[in-house]
């Protein structure tokens, strides 16, 4: 299993289907386990992909339409029933803040974990700033106040082992290098290149907007909503979403590397016609229509 991959938990919009739950999805990044949107049905579906309530480290609602937010009640409920032995924040939109205090205490239970809430408001910003990753959010246009994710892995360096090898650089010189710089006259730089951090971004209901653009530059991987077809722009644009030939030309002039596309319109049967519309807007990467319960890895580093 990728150390760092996307479990797809639900794929509908609005209202389920017979073959599509409510939106859900969940990042998997080496320790830390993210929970996108969890709608109805979210405990269940993580159950049958193999997720965890103790894999669950943060959780983040991109608004407070039902479809992306009812699972919470549930999954908080769950990280406490299961006495989850580690913290778990909380990002979501400032003004529902009585939106998910009703979600979190909507029944009686016993509070075993501590949740923190960090919720977002403004234009976004900087939600955790750590070691091993920066998670930001950014506006979008929804008729609710709605926030995209974003998780940046900062850049660094690869060790080139024949640069190494023909500079003498071998054993614990190597991380005294790393640490400091240059060892016996060899520098970083002469045996090394740069690595670019991998980037994931997280896009739900929006019309295209200035959020969209900044959340999807460059990333690795961007999971975004594409509601309705593009006959459809008009639907799409009066009531804040997004089509699959918009999403997938701002993917492609973002220079996203793998486009998974999701929250479709239960009006729509064919899952290949948002294919052909993501292709014809011009997207030419990697390509994932999402289904439940697919599993998708995050492309290797560049």
């Amino acid at each position: 299993m990728s150390a760092r991959e996307l479990v797809v938990l639900g794929t509908a919009s609005q209202v389920p289907t017979r073959h599509r739950n409510h939106n859900g999805y969940f990042l998997r990044w080496d320790g830390e386990g993210i929970l996108f949107d969890p709608g109805e049905g979210t405990q269940r579906q993580m159950l049958r992909a193999g997720v965890a309530a103790h894999d669950l480290t943060r959780l983040c609602v991109t608004h407070f339409h039902g479809d992306h937010s009812l699972g919470l009640a549930g999954v908080i409920q769950r990280i406490n029933l299961d006495r989850v032995p580690h913290p778990v924040a909380a990002h979501y939109p400032a003004s529902g803040q009585r939106f998910f205090d009703r979600l979190r205490y909507a029944t009686a239970y016993r509070e075993t974990v501590k949740l923190s809430q960090v919720p977002v408001s403004g234009e976004g910003g900087v939600l955790a700033d750590t070691p091993a990753f920066r998670l930001e959010a950014r506006r979008l246009s929804h008729p609710v106040e709605s926030y995209g994710y974003r998780l940046t892995e900062p850049d660094g360096t690869r060790m080139l082992p024949e640069r190494l090898k023909a500079h003498g650089i071998s054993g614990p010189d190597v991380g005294r290098l790393q640490r400091e710089g240059a060892v016996n006259g060899v520098t970083l730089d002469q045996v090394s290149e740069p690595r670019p951090g991998q980037r994931f971004a997280f896009v739900m209901d929006t019309r295209l907007c200035d959020g969209v653009h900044e959340l999807a530059q460059g990333a690795d991987m961007l999971v975004i909503e594409s509601t309705f077809l593009d006959e459809d722009a008009q639907l799409a644009a009066d009531h804040g979403h997004l089509t699959a030939g918009q999403a997938a030309k701002a993917a492609a002039e973002a220079g996203v590397r793998h486009l998974v596309l999701t929250h479709f319109s239960q009006r729509y049967t064919d899952p290949q016609a948002f294919e052909r519309h993501a292709r014809d807007a011009g997207f030419e990467g990697g390509l994932t229509i999402a289904q439940d319960l697919d599993r998708v890895p995050v492309p290797k580093r560049r």
